[in-house]
C-alpha cells in the first residue's frame, strides 16, 4: 500500500461575484514511502492548490468537489480539524514558498522548535530534548548550534529557510510536502539547501511531494516527475526517463526550456499562448490551441492518461489500436506513433526555440556610449550615538556599447542593483564616475537628469506590480511618449500601438485599452519592454526581467530583447543570477561578488573556463539532469553559520 494515495481528487474555486473554476481534475496519483516525487507545471496549473488540498489547508473559496486522499489507508478528506492537528508536523508536514516570513518575529529559534514539540505530547511524550534534536536538526540543515538564541530578524533568508526546513523535520514526520522551497535564494544557497534536503531524506526516510517550476532541479533530484497542465496530471513517468524522452507536448516544451549554459551549443524552448479559462467547459485536449502536433481529433475528443512503460501520459498520438477503434478510428490515419504498451514519442521538437552556438567574440558592437570608471558606493546608516558603514560596490570599471548586451551576474545583495541606480543617476557614486557619450551622469541636476533618463530606460523585475492595474495599456505606453518626445494623445496612441506590434502583441488594436489583469505574465513583460522603448532610448537596463515568468515563456522574452539590441543598435545591461539566460543573450559576462567584480570576459570564455573561485561555485550550483548530487555530510560547512543578518520552428542562432 502506498504511503499517500490521491484518487480522482477535484478542487473547485466557487467565488461569490464569478464562475466556478475546476482547479484539480480528476487527479489520481501515489507517493511510497521514502519516495522523491517532483510536480511540474506553470504557474496557474494547480499545483500548490493540489500540495494544500492534499495537506487539507485549502481555504475559502477552494474546496475539495470529489475524490479521496488516503494516508497510510486512512481517508482524510473525512477527517475535521480536531483529527487532522495530530498529523500535522507529526505525520504530515510542509515548507512553503513563503516560510522564511513564517517564522515567528518574537521568539528565538530555540521557542519556535519547543513549541511544535510540546504541541505533540502524542507524539514525543514529553521526553524530546529540544536543545539536542533541535541542534542536531540544525547542523544537518549546515546551522551552527548557536542560532537556536537567535532571533528570525537576525538570520539571512538562506538561514531562515534552513530553520523552515529543520522545523518541518523536529517531529520525524514520514511525508513533507515542499512547495516552491528555496524560490527568491541565491542559487548557491539554493544548491546547498537542496543537497542538504536529498541527503535527509534519504538518511531519514520519508517521503516527499516537491512542487516547483525549477526544472533542472526537480529532474536531477525526484526518483519520479508528474506535470501538471491545466489542473490534470497530462504525464508521471521516473525522472530518468523522463529526461531521456517526453512523451507529452506540453512536457516536451517544458524540459526544452532547460539546458546547461556550459554547453558549446544552446538551445531553449518556450510554449507560446497562455493555459486554458478553467471557468469554461472544454471538449478537447486542454492543451490543443498551444500544441504544435496536435490534430483534428484533439478539438474534439479529452485524452485519458494512459498507461506508457513505467508511467502514463495523457495524448490522443499515444493511443493504441484499441483505443483508437474505440473512437472511431482516433486521430487522422497515420497520426498515431506507437500504442499505448510500446509507444515512440510523438515528433513534438518542432517547438518555438531561441538558440545560441558558440562564438568567443560575441557582437562586435560600436564606440562606448556609457563608460563606468573606478566606482564604489558607500552605504552610511545610523546605528546608536554613530554610524556604521556598508560599502556596496567596489572600485568597478566596464563599458557598455550600441548593439551588445553586458550581463552582470551574482548573488542577491553583490551590488548588481545599486550599479543599476548609479548608471540610471538615482544614487552618486561615493567615488568614480559614470559617463554617457562624455557627459558626468553623476554631476547632472535634476533638469539634465530628467532629459537624461529618456536616453537610459529600465526594464523591471516584476512585471506584475510595475503597471498601474487601473490604467490601460494605451495610457501607460502613452505616458513616456507624452513626457519625453512631446506628443499629442492621437500621436501617443499610434505610436503605442507600433510599439505594441515591435514586442510582438499584434494586432496592437486588441489591446491598447486593455487593463494589465487581462494579460499573461509574458504579455504584461512585453508590454514593459515596450514602455522601455517608448522614449527612443539608446542603453536598456533588464534587471532580472525573466525572473518572475514561467520557465515555458523565458524564452520568448530573451529572444525579444536579443533581437531589439540588434536591430536598434541598443546597448544592454542585463543584470540577472540566471547563467543559464546570461548565455543565451550576452556579448560579455561580468561576475560581482559582494560589490567587486571578480571576472569580467567574453560569455564563452568567462562560462567555459572560469578563473575565479566564487564563478566556478555559481557554475558548480547549476543542476545537471539524470545526475545524482548526494554527499555526506559530516557537520556545517565554513562560514555557513554566521552568514550575515507551439507551432513552426522558430530557431536561428544568436547574433547573426
Amino acid at each position: 500500500m502506498p504511503l499517500l494515495q490521491v484518487e480522482d481528487l477535484q478542487v473547485t474555486y466557487s467565488p461569490r461575484d464569478s464562475a466556478a473554476v475546476r482547479a484539480v481534475d480528476h487527479v489520481s496519483f501515489t507517493v511510497g514511502e521514502g519516495e522523491f516525487v517532483g510536480l511540474l507545471g506553470e504557474s496557474g496549473c494547480g499545483k500548490s492548490t493540489l500540495g494544500h488540498a492534499v495537506l487539507r489547508l485549502l481555504e475559502k473559496p477552494a474546496s475539495i468537489t470529489g475524490g479521496r486522499i488516503s494516508f497510510d489507508g486512512l481517508d482524510v478528506t473525512r477527517l475535521d480539524e480536531d483529527e487532522l492537528r495530530p498529523m500535522r508536523w507529526a505525520d504530515l508536514s510542509t515548507v512553503f514558498q513563503s516560510s522564511m516570513n513564517s517564522l515567528n518575529p518574537v521568539i528565538t529559534v530555540r521557542e519556535q522548535f519547543a513549541d511544535a514539540i510540546a504541541a505533540h505530547p502524542e507524539v514525543t511524550g514529553g521526553k524530546v530534548d529540544v536543545d539536542e534534536r533541535a541542534g542536531e536538526l540544525l547542523e544537518m540543515v549546515s546551522l551552527d548550534r548557536g542560532v537556536l538564541r537567535r532571533y528570525p530578524h537576525e538570520l539571512s533568508g538562506g538561514m531562515k529557510q534552513r530553520v523552515a526546513l529543520a522545523l518541518a523535520l523536529v517531529l520525524r514526520p514520514r511525508f513533507v510536502l515542499l512547495d516552491e522551497p528555496t524560490t527568491g535564494l541565491d542559487v548557491v544557497v539554493q544548491r546547498d539547501i537542496l543537497d542538504r534536503l536529498r541527503e535527509l531524506q534519504r538518511r531519514l526516510g520519508f517521503a516527499v511531494l516537491f512542487i516547483s517550476h525549477d526544472l533542472g532541479t526537480v529532474m536531477e533530484m525526484a526518483d519520479r516527475v508528474m506535470v501538471m497542465y491545466a489542473g490534470e496530471i497530462v504525464e508521471t513517468r521516473p525522472a530518468a526517463d523522463m529526461v531521456a524522452r517526453q512523451l507529452h507536448p506540453y512536457s516536451a516544451g517544458l524540459l526544452g526550456s532547460y539546458a546547461d549554459p556550459r554547453d558549446a551549443d544552446v538551445e531553449v524552448a518556450y510554449t507560446p499562448g497562455r493555459p486554458p479559462d478553467l471557468s469554461r467547459r472544454h471538449d478537447g485536449c486542454l492543451f490543443q490551441p498551444r500544441c504544435p502536433v496536435a490534430v483534428d481529433a484533439c478539438r474534439t475528443r479529452h485524452p485519458s492518461l494512459l498507461p506508457v512503460g513505467r508511467g502514463e501520459a495523457r495524448c490522443l498520438l499515444l493511443e493504441g489500436p484499441a483505443e483508437r477503434a474505440a473512437h472511431g478510428g482516433g486521430p487522422e490515419a497515420g497520426a498515431a506513433v506507437g500504442t499505448a504498451s510500446a509507444p515512440v514519442p510523438p515528433p513534438v521538437r518542432n517547438v518555438a526555440a531561441f538558440s545560441t552556438t558558440a562564438d568567443p567574440r560575441g557582437r562586435e558592437g560600436g564606440e562606448p556610449v556609457m563608460t563606468v570608471k573606478a566606482v564604489s558606493k558607500t552605504y552610511r546608516t545610523k546605528r546608536g550615538l554613530g554610524f556604521t558603514s556598508t560599502r556596496a560596490v567596489r572600485n568597478v570599471s566596464f563599458t557598455l556599447r550600441p548593439g551588445r548586451v553586458s550581463a552582470l551576474v551574482g548573488q542577491s545583495g553583490s551590488g548588481k542593483s545599486t550599479i543599476a541606480r548609479l548608471l540610471t543617476g538615482v544614487e552618486r557614486p561615493s567615488r568614480g564616475s559614470v559617463h554617457f557619450k562624455g557627459t558626468r551622469v553623476d554631476r547632472l541636476r535634476r533638469s539634465a537628469l530628467r532629459r537624461y533618463r529618456r536616453h537610459v530606460q529600465l526594464v523591471f523585475q516584476d512585471p506584475f506590480s510595475a503597471l498601474n492595474p487601473t490604467r490601460t495599456l494605451a495610457y501607460a505606453l502613452g505616458r513616456p511618449l507624452r513626457n519625453h518626445l512631446g506628443m499629442d494623445g492621437k500621436q501617443a496612441r499610434a505610436r503605442a500601438a507600433e510599439l505594441l506590434e515591435t514586442v510582438g502583441l499584434s494586432p496592437a488594436e486588441q489591446y491598447l485599452d486593455k487593463l494589465p489583469s487581462q494579460l499573461s505574465g509574458g504579455q504584461r513583460q512585453r508590454v514593459v519592454i515596450a514602455r522601455a522603448l517608448a522614449p527612443e532610448p539608446e542603453v536598456l537596463i533588464a534587471d532580472e526581467p525573466i525572473s518572475m515568468l514561467d520557465v515555458s515563456i523565458r524564452a520568448e522574452i530573451l529572444e525579444l530583447l536579443d533581437t531589439l539590441v540588434r536591430d536598434r543598435g541598443i546597448a544592454m545591461l542585463y543584470i540577472t543570477h540566471d547563467l543559464l539566460s546570461a548565455r543565451l543573450l550576452a556579448d560579455e559576462v561580468m561576475v560581482l561578488n559582494q560589490g567587486s567584480m571578480v571576472e569580467h570576459g567574453p560569455t564563452l570564455e568567462v562560462i567555459g573556463d572560469a578563473k575565479d573561485p566564487y564563478t566556478r561555485r555559481l557554475l558548480a550550483a547549476i543542476p545537471r539532469p539524470g545526475t545524482s548530487r548526494v554527499h555526506v555530510m559530516a557537520g556545517p560547512p565554513t562560514g555557513t553559520a554566521t552568514s550575515g543578518p507551439g507551432g513552426t520552428e522558430q530557431q536561428r542562432p544568436l547574433g547573426s
